[in-house]
């Protein structure tokens, strides 16, 4: 009988697994939950961090083009963290590398809360985010190394869905600390540092996993079968997958970052609209057609218009902001983010259920075709049509559920890609390596300072060339991994 149908008639999906495989999945896990702290406190918080570091409103042109140079940075920092670590992880084991990882983020996290200038923070986020993507690396490898054949999908959706817990701490370090004029942005980032001490944890309780030991036993009788070999990645045997795999993460993490994320926009927007029209402040910025007419007379010149303008624009900016903040807009912010995370959550859950019934490829399918449908309605049709809260409110779940859930494969199909030797390596450069496709899409769109509906609506379409690169990839549900 095929694991599938074992899994599918079996109701006890949990029965027969250890208390040390728990144990693995529960660190594996705290590890990504802090992982997606650390990426998604920048998040929770950039309506305040840039414009503060820039000495600006939050509504200024520069904090959206900086938000998303920061938002690349990160990409590239995951790109070079989860090649990197992932070929360590394949070469002196899985635990030791877990701590090293997160002592990683949880440190650069903390030099955020004394940064002073926007560059010093991009660096910093690039930093964060070399810990964040090895992390999910090794411990993707760790749980799928770890696990029966018979619940492997289920627990690495577990596994990947622990990331909702990281976006909810974050939220709620928005709201309580960030949001909160007795601390700030810095204490936001200064409590990253926490995760640290997971690390003892690690390194108390968990040991390499048996396949990782055979490898390198394999690989000490025969060069050929060296662990954590990057080149091999792109070998005939592994060319198919390692294409593959890179394109579904650089389509999923580009739409996550610019997509999936706005929509915590949906509320936002129209809690902003009825705060400006409480407070009688208009809903575009003032024209500057008198100015421009009177610059054209020579009754102004170019350094005094261009003054003229600035100081405009900053009265106008400033009275809305003061307009949002009387009506706490950022609560809103926060319920918009909350809803489209617990969808989103559900949605990684079940990409194990879907997948040992639809096979891997036809999860990957449904998902990402839903996820393009959800995000074209939101964007198009919903917030430029100025729905009402409550059908934002019902439609935000299912909105996260669709154009986050495939994310959940990644850790189930990645490591069942390659053998034991490689899976560190491959696992690692295929969710990351998609992070340098989002590096340059977002330097770009940062240079086009596109507003985030408009960015999202063009972005949605990445999904359907997700469901074109599915077309490729190879089936792996019921198989072994490979050793």
């Amino acid at each position: 009988m095929s694991d599938s149908k074992n899994t599918a008639s079996d109701h006890k999906w949990y029965s027969g697994i250890t208390q040390y495989q728990w144990l693995v999945l529960i660190i594996a896990s705290l590890g990504w939950i802090f992982d997606v702290f650390e990426g998604q406190i920048f998040v929770a918080s950039m309506r305040d961090t840039i414009p503060d570091l820039l000495n600006v409103e939050p509504e200024h042109p520069s904090v959206a083009k900086w938000n998303d140079w920061a938002f690349a940075a990160f990409a590239f920092g995951g790109a070079i963290g989860g090649m990197i670590f992932g070929v360590v992880s394949d070469r002196i084991g899985r635990s030791k590398t877990m701590i090293i990882t997160i002592l990683f983020y949880s440190l650069f996290t903390l030099f955020q809360a004394f940064v002073q200038t926007p560059e010093q923070l991009m660096i910093l986020r690039f930093f964060v985010a070399m810990g964040v993507g090895g992390e999910w690396a090794v411990a993707s490898a760790m749980v799928a190394e770890v696990m029966p054949l018979r619940v492997r999908p289920i627990t690495s959706s577990i596994f990947h869905a622990s990331s909702v817990f990281g976006t909810l701490l974050a939220a709620a370090a928005g709201v309580f600390i960030i949001n909160n004029p007795n601390f700030g942005w810095r204490y936001g980032f200064a409590i990253g540092v926490l995760p640290a001490l997971l690390t003892l944890w690690i390194r108390w309780k968990m040991k390499e996993p048996e396949q990782w030991q055979k490898a390198r036993e394999r690989a000490a009788a025969d060069k050929t079968q060296a662990t954590g070999k990057f080149s091999d990645l792109f070998a005939p045997v592994n060319l198919r997958n390692t294409l593959v795999g890179v394109s579904l993460a650089s389509i999923g993490l580009t739409t996550f970052w610019g997509c999936h994320i706005y929509g915590k926009n949906a509320l936002l927007s129209l809690a902003q609209k009825e705060a400006m029209i409480a407070e009688d402040v208009p809903l575009s910025p003032p024209s500057t057609k008198d100015l421009d007419k009177a610059k054209a007379d020579g009754e102004l010149t170019e350094a005094e218009w261009t003054d003229q303008i600035i100081e405009l624009r900053k009265e106008y900016f400033s009275v809305r902001s003061a307009a949002f903040k009387k009506h706490n807009v950022k609560g809103d912010e926060m319920l918009s983010m909350v809803l489209n995370t617990l969808g989103g959550g559900l949605g990684l859950v079940l990409f194990g259920w879907f997948s040992n019934r639809l096979g891997r490829k036809g999860a990957f399918m449904m998902y990402h075709l839903l996820g393009f449908a959800c995000a074209i309605l939101m964007f198009k049709f919903l917030i430029p049509n100025e729905a009402s809260a409550w059908v934002l409110g019902l439609f935000l779940p299912i909105f996260g559920f669709f154009t986050l859930g495939m994310h959940a494969g990644y850790a189930v199909y990645f490591p069942e890609l390659y053998p034991t030797r490689l899976r560190g390596t491959g696992a690692g450069f295929c969710f990351n390596g998609g992070r340098i496709l989002q590096g340059v899409a977002f330097f770009g769109i940062g240079a086009l300072a596109l507003a985030p509906g408009d960015k999202a609506s063009y972005l949605a379409w990445l999904y359907l060339v997700g469901a074109i690169v599915v077309l490729f990839a190879r089936e792996t549900r019921g198989q072994e991994l490979p050793e």
